[in-house]
Formats: C-alpha cells, sequence, structure tokens
C-alpha cells in the first residue's frame, strides 16, 4: 500500500525542481538580455553645421536657407528611432552648429553637448563610446573634422571630401559590439549644387 505522505513528499520535491527549473531559466534569460543590451550596436550621426550666414563676423549665425536646412534636419530625425529618437547631440563650439540642432533638440528634447576641441576626434569617439554606448548621437562638426572623425570610429576611410558649399551630407556610422562597422551616406534638405566654372 501507497504511503500518501511519501507521494505528497515526491510531490512537493518534484514542485520545487520545477521552480528551482524555472527561476534559473528566468535569470539566465535576464542576464543574457542584460548582457546583450550592454553590447548593442551604437549609431553615430555626422554631419556639417548649416548654411551659414554671411554677416555676423567671426561668429556667424545660420542663414534663412540654414534656418530651413536645420529645420529640416529635425524633421528628418525627429523620428529616426521609433521608441526614443536621437539620445545626444554633439556640437561644434560655435553658433552655426549650435543653432543647427535646434529644431532637433527641442522636438527630441535631447541633452546637447559641446565639444571642447572638434580637433580631437579620439577624444569626442572615446566619450561616446563610454557614456553612449548601444544609442544614437548626433554630431555636428566642422566640415574638415568630418573624415577623421568617421575614420576614428572605424567607419569608411573613402569619404569623398566635403565641399565649400556641400552642407547637405548626412554619414551614419553604425558600432556593433561585434563586427564591421558600417557607414552610410545619405542627403538632406536643398541638394549641393556645384558651381560651374566659366
Amino acid at each position: 500500500m501507497n504511503d500518501p505522505y511519501d507521494q505528497q513528499g515526491r510531490r512537493q520535491r518534484r514542485r520545487k525542481r520545477r521552480l528551482k527549473m524555472i527561476g534559473g531559466f528566468l535569470l539566465f534569460s535576464i542576464g543574457m538580455a542584460w548582457f546583450f543590451e550592454l553590447q548593442a550596436t551604437t549609431t553615430v550621426i555626422v554631419s556639417r553645421y548649416a548654411n551659414e550666414t554671411s554677416l555676423g563676423g567671426a561668429d556667424p549665425g545660420l542663414s534663412p536657407q540654414g534656418l530651413r536646412r536645420a529645420a529640416e534636419l529635425g524633421r528628418v530625425l525627429g523620428d529616426v528611432d521609433v521608441v526614443a529618437g536621437i539620445d545626444a547631440i554633439f556640437v561644434a563650439p560655435n553658433r552655426r552648429s549650435r543653432d543647427t540642432t535646434v529644431p532637433l533638440a527641442m522636438r527630441n528634447e535631447a541633452p546637447v553637448h559641446t565639444i571642447e576641441d572638434p580637433a580631437d576626434v579620439e577624444a569626442l569617439v572615446e566619450r561616446i563610446l563610454k557614456e553612449f554606448k548601444g544609442k544614437i548621437v548626433l554630431v555636428i562638426t566642422e566640415p574638415q573634422y568630418m573624415q577623421p572623425l568617421i575614420a576614428e570610429m572605424h567607419g569608411s576611410k573613402k569619404l569623398p571630401p566635403v565641399a565649400e558649399a556641400g552642407y547637405d551630407n548626412l554619414y551614419i556610422v553604425s558600432i556593433p559590439w561585434f563586427g564591421k562597422v558600417k557607414t552610410l551616406r545619405l542627403r538632406y534638405g536643398d541638394a549641393y549644387q556645384p558651381t560651374s566654372s566659366p
């Protein structure tokens, strides 16, 4: 004859084993999700400031065309990530760069950080990867620093030079935790029209 206490004890032991297995699986799943979240792809969008005015002295603001381009940048990047948008904006320490980010920063409520030394691309990349790993970051900088900045992120080293009046370039650099860095080139706003020589 079966002992009812023995059967009840076996059931309780089986139940405890199942609960331990479920608990272990949940801990493992949470740990893996946390690990992969830490290793997520960082996306850095790089552009120059919008069209500056010929007035304004040593630190000019934006021209009417530049204001339209800045608004277009805000429209184009406002919903770039359907969940959270741009996580941070870095700008060169001049008025035209700050003014270029205003429509996007207002729309996205993204914090704007001033780049102390735009020529020090190594320090900027290090900061982005340390503080914003797995996030989406916009960098508005001087045109001569765009190529070195992208190269420092191990992006394409074959970028065409930025023309003096070429304000419509937008480079998207995807930095995965493992694998090859990808560089995409897009255009926004009024297209750049090269001047024809007489």
